[in-house]
């Protein structure tokens, strides 16, 4: 029997969230094979089985979060231990045993105020939902293993129809209209638990909101320069390399620059000590379905835009399909968010602490502009910089900020 653990994935990692069960209690699974997916505060990932056999116990149910090396299921090989039954489902009743005797006719169902007081054991969910809506579980038929009750059970029971009320006399003065009810058949609301990544990204974006004095600035930029070099070159890229030329990888290396003259927006602060860091290391967010992840590209400064470009492609490609290793969404110094590839004009990124600063890309418009007092055409960007008031003043920022301009506006570095 071989036993398999929580992986620990990085070192400042403690605990994980087992979120999805590939594999079920009696198949077989090969070494290295894919076993279940975990989600860490840091990464989302796969975890493949350590041994070939037969899945004999999950211990650990999916949306549990377990400390690392804790035992989550344990595989036997040929001949081993017969196949434990498996867990139920984490929204799921655990059914009451039958009796073994005749026992005397039921007991009136409670009160439905009180629902869940005269039932058996129920899951957490289940129990919520009741209570919300004032339910009678023992009018609903559970269809889970062992006429469990489960979360889709109460909904389609919240959905069904309400009986007719029986008419009663009319009063002497008319009520005032009543609101209208939902259609037959549709229940009012819906009800489902966050995400282990949802709860994640709650939770850093509070502590950032509590960490940190936030302040943004909005600088205007002018991107026809770069927007007639990627023109010219995209086609080439597409052809030799096989990925797109994006406007990302020329504002990551702006920003590089502009992070090397101004290095304090590249430290970070230790309660009242700041951190120079010698490393550039950006952060690049990704968005994922149901949230997202912001990978590193370690050593940016030593990237040109071709490099730069295939870093942000290769750790885009692997965030979606949670193929990060732990390494790569840590040691992050400044980050970039590209709200600008879904339309967005602008906006004010959360800082990704302990990071001090981060960049917000809005869309690349051609827009009318007066330049020496004619009317053009250019291709427009508007750049927002979220930063730390506790450490960055805004002259800081607005110097970093027209650094950066300065760089993609009179861009002058060959891609190929």
């Amino acid at each position: 029997m071989t036993d398999v653990t929580m992986p620990q994935m990085g070192e400042s990692i403690v605990e994980g969230t087992l979120t999805k069960w590939l594999k079920k209690p009696g198949e077989r699974v090969e070494r290295d094979e894919v076993l279940f997916e975990i989600s860490t505060d840091k990464v989302d990932t796969e975890i493949t089985s350590p041994a070939a056999g037969t899945l004999a116990e999950v211990l650990v149910e999916e949306g549990k979060t377990v400390g690392i090396g804790t035992v989550v299921a344990r595989i036997a090989e040929a001949g081993g231990a017969a196949v434990a039954a498996p867990l139920p489902a984490a929204e799921e009743a655990v059914a009451p045993a039958p009796p073994s005797e005749p026992v005397s006719p039921p007991a009136p169902p409670a009160p439905a105020a009180e629902p869940v007081e005269a039932l058996g054991p129920l899951s957490p969910l289940v129990r919520k939902m009741a209570r919300e809506h004032n339910l009678d579980l023992s009018r609903i038929r559970g269809t889970g293993a062992g006429g469990r009750i489960t979360r889709q059970d109460v909904e389609a029971y919240m959905g069904q129809p309400a009986a007719a009320p029986v008419p009663e006399p009319a009063a002497p003065q008319a009520p005032p209209p009543a609101a209208p009810l939902p259609p037959a058949g549709q229940a009012r609301t819906r009800i489902e638990p966050m995400s282990a990544m949802r709860l994640k990204i709650a939770e850093h974006m509070l502590l950032s909101k509590r960490t940190s004095a936030h302040v943004t600035t909005v600088h205007r930029v002018d991107m026809t320069l770069v927007a007639r070099l990627r023109e010219r070159h995209k086609a080439a890229v597409r052809a030799n390399y096989g990925f797109s030329l994006t406007y990302l990888p020329f504002i990551a290396r702006a920003s590089v620059a502009a992070l090397r003259q101004y290095p304090l927006l590249n430290a970070s602060l230790d309660g009242t000590n700041i951190v120079y860091h010698n490393e550039i290391n950006l952060g690049i967010a990704v968005a994922l379905e149901g949230g997202l992840i912001v990978p590193v590209i370690r050593s940016a400064d030593e990237k040109n835009v071709l490099g730069l470009q295939r870093a942000i492609v290769d750790l885009a490609a692997r965030a979606r399909s949670r193929q990060l290793k732990p390494d790569e969404v840590t040691g992050g110094t400044f980050s970039i968010t590209n709200f600008g590839s879904f339309g967005s004009l602008m906006g004010t990124p959360v800082i990704n602490q302990p990071q001090v600063a981060i960049l917000g890309v809005g869309t690349v418009d051609k827009t009318p502009v007066v330049i020496d007092d004619a009317i053009a055409i250019r291709h427009i960007c508007h750049i927002s910089l979220s930063f730390d008031h506790r450490l960055i003043d805004g002259a800081l920022a607005d110097q970093f900020m027209t650094r950066l301009k300065q760089a993609l506006e009179g861009w002058s570095e060959e891609v190929l």
